[in-house]
C-alpha cells in the first residue's frame, strides 16, 4: 500500500510539475504575440532598413515574436514564415495610419550645445545659440515623428551633453541618419549669410548630404551648399551623419530668420523630404 500511494504521489507532482511549466509556456507564448496596428510593415530578411523586403504585414495581422536584436523584432507569422520588423511599428499604437519609408527609420537629431555651453550669441548679445538649435530639433523631430519615424533626441531641455556621447548615441542606437543643428557666427557682425551642409565621411555620408541640401529649397537665406567639415560630432561618427549650419546668428538678415518660426518650419519640412527621398533611394 505504501509503495502505490508513493507511486501515486510521485505521479501527482509530476502532473503538477508538467501544468505549471503548460501553463507557463502557454502565458510566454501569449505576451509574445502581438497584433500590427497600422498597415504596409515591411518584413525584412535582416534587421535594419538595409535589408531586402520580403513580406508587407497587414493591419490586424497576428505576429509571434521569436528573437530581439537592436531596436529590431525577428517575428514568425503567416504559420511559419520568419523575418525582421522595426519593434516600434508593432509594440505600440503610433500616430500614422500606415507605414511610410520613413517609418522603419532610426534618426538621431542633436541639438547643438546646451547647458553650459551655450553657443554662439546672437548680434544683439542676448540670445544663445543653444536655444534656437533646440527649437529647430524640436520641429524636425515633429516633423518626423508624424511619418512613423524613429527620433531620438540628444538632448531635450537645456542639458549640457558632452561633444563625444552625441555620435555614440548614434552608434548605441544603430541609427539610420544623425543630424546635428547649429547656427553659424562670424569674426564680425553682418559679415556672413546663409546655410551649410557639412559631412565628413563621404562612403557614409555624401548621399545624405547631397538628399538633404537638395531639400533645403525656398528658404529666405542663400544655400552656400555642401562642405566636408571636421566637427567631432560627424567626424567621429559610425552611422550616417551631417551638420547643419542654418544661418549666422550674428547677422542681422539671417538671426530675423532664425528666431522666425516659420524659417524654423519650413527647414523641418524640408529636413524631412529630403529624408523620406534618401531612403527611397536607399
Amino acid at each position: 500500500m505504501n509503495y502505490v500511494k508513493q507511486h501515486w504521489q510521485q505521479i501527482t507532482i509530476s502532473l503538477a510539475i508538467l501544468l505549471t511549466l503548460g501553463i507557463a509556456i502557454f502565458q510566454t507564448v501569449r505576451q509574445d504575440r502581438l497584433t500590427t496596428p497600422i498597415a504596409n510593415i515591411n518584413v525584412r530578411t535582416g534587421p535594419n532598413i538595409n535589408y531586402q523586403t520580403k513580406a508587407i504585414l497587414k493591419k490586424g495581422q497576428a505576429v509571434y515574436i521569436v528573437q530581439k536584436t537592436d531596436n529590431w523584432y525577428k517575428v514568425r507569422y503567416d504559420d511559419h514564415q520568419f523575418g525582421w520588423v522595426a519593434s516600434w511599428l508593432i509594440n505600440q499604437s503610433p500616430k500614422i495610419k500606415t507605414a511610410t519609408n520613413l517609418s522603419e527609420a532610426t534618426i538621431v537629431l542633436d541639438p547643438g550645445h546646451g547647458g553650459s555651453d551655450s553657443g554662439a550669441l546672437s548680434i544683439d548679445k542676448q540670445h544663445d545659440e543653444k536655444t534656437y538649435t533646440l527649437q529647430l530639433a524640436k520641429r524636425v523631430r515633429n516633423q518626423l515623428a508624424a511619418r512613423g519615424a524613429h527620433v531620438i533626441m540628444t538632448r531635450t531641455g537645456n542639458q549640457t551633453v558632452s561633444l563625444g556621447a552625441r555620435p555614440e548615441m548614434a552608434t548605441d542606437n544603430h541609427a539610420d541618419a544623425f543630424i546635428s543643428f547649429h547656427y553659424d557666427s562670424s569674426p564680425t557682425n553682418n559679415l556672413g549669410s546663409g546655410f551649410t551642409t557639412y559631412y565628413y565621411h563621404a562612403d557614409t555620408s555624401l548621399k545624405l548630404a547631397q538628399a538633404i541640401n537638395r531639400h533645403l529649397v525656398g528658404l529666405p537665406l542663400s544655400n552656400k551648399g555642401i562642405d566636408v567639415g571636421n566637427f567631432e560630432v560627424i567626424r567621429d561618427n559610425l552611422r550616417p551623419a551631417l551638420l547643419l549650419e542654418m544661418g549666422y546668428i550674428n547677422t542681422a538678415k539671417d538671426f530675423k530668420a532664425i528666431k522666425d518660426p516659420a524659417y524654423q518650419n519650413q527647414i523641418a519640412k524640408d529636413i524631412t523630404n529630403g529624408l523620406s527621398a534618401y531612403f527611397q533611394d536607399k
